[in-house]
């Protein structure tokens, strides 16, 4: 009933309706044969697959967090779930999906779900391209019409021989499914509208039947209702021992199954998130409604639930509004199983072997790959991916956690120490350089280092450090004595807050000086030579007072560019990109226009030259369109002092036609601005902003590794009367820190309302 009263406050039950209806249909044809699939991978029977989908549908899609998020087995869980009813049989595991499920309700009820999200990406990733990898290697022996190992490492050595003894009829009908999913994407949108797994499916059942294919086909071993049971457990385990010798390991398996599908649900909640508009999801209460779903499928011999990015992707693309298009999917899935079971035992096991190798194959993303390698962590990917499929789900993502927290370890411990003359190896004047974070494990190199100094010469030591220990000051404090009573002379410059003399009189604590804003001083609108100083006056005193300091910021960036973010902005001089996302030097390739406009369909090729060189040779993550305020190109385009001339800046403006025309046809985005109090110019600037961000959004460069997630698009707006940043939207502009609760009157932005709080 939540689903319904949610319904109910976000609009009218029957507009939303509309649009999660036909939604709840495509994700339903969708799961459909997904669900199957999985509980023939899983070795559990399949109605355990059906159960656990309705119930995936209807308890989570009431008492989840997520708006558009979709429940069921998960392809995620296969590897795990196979092993524990290998080891503890299928009743078993009912009970431990029931246990689970009510750790999952405690980690919701406590406030821990986030918590799941604390684990590494890279490891996340490399857990789920582990399974597509185990799901590869177990399904193409069933595919070829043998049977899945116990475990990868002999799925891998049996596959010659299964390759030489194939049932060529099994082949045919695999490879049809899987011949189809592939072309599927390559197809006219009208056509891909018809979910590809329904149609591969279906094609392989009818070439099968058609053909007089012989394979074996799925048997559901009674009608649906009848595999409704409370879970009932014999007095030992399938190997004959005990249950109270196992309970170490039930323990084990009820921790893994709670933690792998929260962490699961999460990453798909945070995902989907991307992918509309509507409300965000409540973490907590998604993982309570998760753990309800677990404890229901248990309870009705079901497999264990998780958030699914597949169906859940489908659920968005297709429209949903609100919970109750994935409600209604399970609806469909229940009708479906009690009505046409007939149609079920049709399906060659073949089929759905070919539709889980794509789906393996799916978990393992490229994109993934290369972020690992980009950002050093390709060998933490690599360890866990092998850890996964050789040795088991739980022990790899632990293998790949001590691998990823070693290697941040290193990181943050590794200070750089640099020791070098100053003008020639004979010379008495000698430069040590330290930043960082100065602990014990420094100690082996700072020593060495320091040794390397000659005696009897002058040195300047700089400290940089954000952490200093007592064993680095202890250590440095006798080189210098040792130094000095040699006759040389030892000179420290500590510009940081962490001091030598500080770290025996208390327990050290790590200090993070703020980021300079300017190299140099400023020169303010009213000073006096303002007028009077050239450029290259500028250029002078920033050697004499900035570049060394700029140096040790930008040496290493000698080489190619690597940027993180397209940044498209006004050609106003008051934008300071770098500063207002507390970016560095080379962390953002910038394009400046009159207006911060991207030309559609037009001759300017400029704005697109660049965001093609950005996405394509770059690399970016993100591209930013960001305008501001009191934005002249705005003003003009408002007053139309330009609409009747044939200027440059008037041609131009042209491309800010349709911001014009939203403007006036009172856009979301004016709606929002206006609230907050922002003028007229203003709430142009932000709707153009809003038109701008659709255009980058529907970019053909951009349109394509956006939809899959590889580049972020976000829309900004600097407000320069109170230097703050607003997100804009679609919808409008929305704060990403709270403003002071009090201003004093005197600062208020002319014409404007005082905003205490921008709407969230």
């Amino acid at each position: 009933m939540n689903a319904l009263v949610e319904t109910a406050r976000s609009g009218s039950l029957l507009k939303n309706l509309r649009h999660d209806v036909p939604a709840s249909l495509v994700v339903f044809l969708v799961a459909l044969p997904l669900s199957l699939g999985i509980a023939i991978a899983s070795g559990a029977p399949l109605a355990a697959g059906l159960i656990a989908a309705v119930v995936g549908g209807i308890v989570a899609g009431t008492f989840g967090g997520s708006s558009v998020q979709v429940s069921g087995p998960a392809a995620g869980l296969t590897v795990v779930v196979a092993g524990l009813i290998d080891d503890f049989g299928f009743p078993m595991l009912c009970l431990m999906t029931i246990g689970a499920g009510a750790l999952q309700i405690a980690f919701g009820l406590s406030r821990l779900a986030r918590a799941a999200l604390a684990i590494a990406p890279v490891v996340v990733h490399a857990m789920l391209a582990g399974i597509g990898i185990t799901i590869i290697l177990q399904q193409i022996h069933v595919l070829m019409g043998g049977s899945s190992h116990s475990s990868a490492w002999q799925n891998l050595v049996a596959l010659p021989n299964g390759i030489l003894h194939h049932e060529l009829h099994e082949v045919i009908t695999g490879a049809t499914v899987i011949a189809i999913l592939l072309v599927w994407s390559r197809l006219p949108a009208k056509i891909r509208m018809i979910p590809a797994p329904l149609v591969a499916i279906v094609a392989a059942t009818a070439l099968a039947i058609a053909a007089g294919l012989d394979t074996d086909r799925i048997s559901l071993s009674g009608n649906f209702f009848d595999a409704l049971n409370l879970p009932h457990i014999s007095g030992a385990t399938p190997n004959g021992k005990p249950w109270l010798d196992e309970t170490e390991d039930i323990v084990i398996g009820v921790l893994t199954i709670a933690l792998i599908a929260s962490v699961e649900s999460l990453l798909c909640a945070v995902g989907v998130d991307k992918l509309h508009n509507g409300p965000r999801t409540n973490f907590d209460k998604e993982i309570i409604g998760q753990g309800s779903a677990n404890v229901v499928s248990g309870l009705l011999g079901g497999l264990p639930i998780t958030g699914v990015i597949v169906r859940s992707s489908a659920n968005a693309a297709a429209g949903a509004r609100t919970r109750m298009s994935a409600v209604l999917h399970g609806v469909w899935i229940l009708l479906f199983a009690s009505l046409f079971t007939d149609l079920v035992e049709l399906i060659p096991k073949a089929a759905l072997a070919g539709l889980l190798i794509v789906v393996g194959a799916q978990l393992i993303k490229l994109a993934h790959i290369k972020l690992a390698w980009r950002t050093g962590n390709f060998a933490v990917y690599a360890i866990t991916i092998l850890s996964v499929v050789f040795l088991n789900l739980l022990e790899g993502v632990l293998i790949g956690l001590a691998v990823a927290i070693g290697f941040l370890l290193v990181r943050v411990t590794r200070a750089p120490v640099a020791v070098q003359p100053v003008g020639g190896e004979q010379s008495k004047q000698w430069r040590i350089d330290i930043d960082g974070t100065l602990s014990f494990l420094l100690l082996p190199r700072l020593t060495k280092a320091l040794a390397s100094v000659p005696q009897g010469t002058e040195v300047t030591l700089n400290l940089n450090a954000d952490y200093i220990d007592d064993s680095v000051s202890e250590t440095i404090e006798d080189w210098q004595r040792t130094h000095e009573a040699r006759g040389g002379v030892v000179v420290i410059v500590e510009t940081t807050g962490p001091k030598l003399q500080n770290a025996h009189a208390r327990p050290p604590k790590r200090h993070f000086a703020s980021p300079p804003i300017g190299l140099v001083p400023w020169r303010s609108a009213n000073h006096e030579n303002n007028g009077e100083a050239s450029i290259l006056d500028r250029v002078d005193e920033y050697h004499r007072n900035g570049s060394a300091v700029l140096h040790q910021h930008i040496a290493g960036l000698g080489g190619a560019q690597d940027p993180y973010a397209l940044f498209l902005t006004c050609a106003d001089s008051r934008i300071l990109p770098n500063v207002i996302t507390a970016s560095g030097p080379g962390d953002l390739y910038t394009v400046r226009n009159f207006g911060n406009l991207v030309p559609a369909d037009s001759d300017d090729r400029s704005v697109d030259a660049a965001i093609e060189f950005a996405a394509s040779q770059l690399g970016v993550r993100s591209v930013v369109i960001c305008g501001h305020s009191s934005c002249a190109a705005m003003k003009v385009l408002l007053d139309d002092n330009a609409g009747h001339s044939a200027t440059p800046m008037a041609q131009w403006l042209q491309y800010a036609g349709d911001s014009l025309a939203a403007y006036r046809d009172h856009h979301p985005a004016r709606a929002s601005a206006a609230a907050n109090g922002y003028s007229e110019i203003d709430q142009l600037s932000i709707v153009n902003v809003a038109i701008q961000l659709e255009r980058l959004i529907r970019h053909p460069i951009l349109a394509t590794p956006v939809t899959v997630g590889d580049i972020q698009v976000v829309g900004i707006f600097f407000d320069i009367a109170t230097t703050r940043v607003y997100e804009v939207t679609p919808r409008g502009i929305v704060c990403r820190e709270e403003p002071p609760a009090t201003r004093p009157a005197d600062e208020q932005p002319a014409g404007r309302t005082h905003r205490s709080a921008l709407p969230h």
